[in-house]
């Protein structure tokens, strides 16, 4: 101890320190087992932080310039994201527009931490926080659907360079199938003894954090984000309402009208735990949805080893496809055999949503169009391809 008096505590020391005083504050007590998860690491280079959903990195120059109450915001910051899985549950929106999906989650996250530190300013947001009441109660695809029908490229590009971290949305992918279902069942453990532990301590966050755990992703609104985003006319331009696009740059082009999209092939898994009451919800969404999109056609297929039952309905017949289909299987699972129908076939469709239990015989198969995961009853399904979400009706 007498050798550290009177010197300053290194990068690598202020961070340890950091994360013991986290996981020491009684209001904490349920993140602890979070923080655990994965590695933290100190790099120079880093202009700030981010996380691939398990490990962390962080820049030695950027937390140099951070007070300790700075700091701790920080890594509750990081720390947050791995929890609320959002490099993955997300990943659709990172695809589609990189710095929203950013600012979107970060809205989120900030106002929890704001939310839990006002009081004794025990962590506090570094410079450049985003923060903004307008988006509380809203989940990241909310706060993204709002950002992007309020702001300029200009505006995003702008508030992008203002991030207080930068996400690990690339290193995520690198992650293996293996990694990821691990990376799932040990966030699922820790939240689960992290509500044990602040409950045995009596901790005054105990409550708020089992409320934080029992809130879930909207699978609705994942999957109304995905057809929309991914499957978006442009059938024809209008004047009437200049293309954002290019306002900053002193360029007016007109903007698209999305009027129709092309062919949807929604693909489900007859095999295993999905019932009718999941199948009727499921169904039922896809068909409000189609009412907003009006795609050319819906192609349904109803698969287990092989595709066993195909039926296609016209835009003229979509009223009639929820009280027509017929689900047709019933043996093992391999979803390869959908991809491989639609190459072998040559089916032009815009996007696939795949209706699965996500307990496969084979792999994730090989896919040339987006796809989007709508998984039931399987918590640690991970796809290594397309955008996933996970049903819990």
């Amino acid at each position: 101890m007498s050798l550290m008096i009177g010197k300053s505590l290194s990068p690598e020391q202020r961070m340890s320190k950091a994360v013991i005083d986290i996981m020491a504050c009684p209001k904490y007590i349920a993140l602890a087992g979070v923080m655990m998860i994965g590695n933290r690491e100190l790099k120079d280079g880093v202009p700030t932080a981010y996380t691939n959903g398990r490990d962390e990195v962080y820049g030695t120059e950027f937390i140099s310039e951070l007070n300790d109450a700075e700091l701790r915001g920080l890594v509750l910051h990081e720390c947050y994201h791995k929890l609320y899985r959002h490099l993955t549950t997300w990943r659709h929106l990172f695809e589609r527009n990189q710095t929203l999906a950013n600012m979107a989650c970060d809205y989120v996250i900030n106002l929890k931490i704001y939310d839990d530190n006002k009081g004794d300013k025990f962590a506090v947001l570094p410079a450049g926080g985003l923060l903004d009441e307008k988006y509380r109660d809203m989940d990241s695809a909310m706060v993204y659907k709002l950002l992007k029908d309020e702001l300029t490229e200009e505006a995003i590009k702008k508030h992008g360079q203002g991030s207080i971290d930068e996400h690990g949305w690339d290193d995520a992918q690198q992650l293996s199938e293996s990694e990821k279902r691990d990376l799932a069942r040990e966030i699922d453990e820790a939240i689960r003894q992290g509500a044990l532990a602040a409950g045995k301590y009596g901790s005054g966050g105990a409550r708020d954090f089992r409320e934080l755990l029992e809130t879930k992703v909207d699978w609705r609104e994942v999957l109304r984000e995905f057809i929309q985003t991914t499957c978006s006319g442009n059938s024809y331009s209008t004047w009437r309402r200049p293309n954002r696009r290019f306002i900053s740059s002193g360029v007016y082009m007109p903007s698209g009208i999305d009027e129709s999209v092309g062919e949807l092939v929604v693909a489900i898994d007859t095999s295993g735990s999905i019932g009718a009451r999941e199948l009727g919800h499921f169904m039922g969404e896809v068909k409000a949805i189609c009412d907003t999109v009006k795609p050319e056609r819906i192609r349904v297929m109803y698969w287990d080893t092989k595709v066993c039952g195909e039926e296609v309905y016209e835009q003229d017949e979509l009223d009639k496809l929820i009280t027509t289909t017929k689900p047709k299987g019933g043996g093992g699972t391999d979803v390869e055999c959908v991809s491989m129908r639609i190459k072998e076939t040559g089916i032009k469709a815009q996007a696939v949503i795949v209706l699965t239990d996500g307990y496969l015989g084979g792999t994730w198969g090989t896919w040339s169009l987006p796809v989007l995961w709508c998984i039931v009853g399987n918590k640690g399904a991970t796809p290594n391809v397309g955008s996933y979400v996970h049903v819990d009706d």
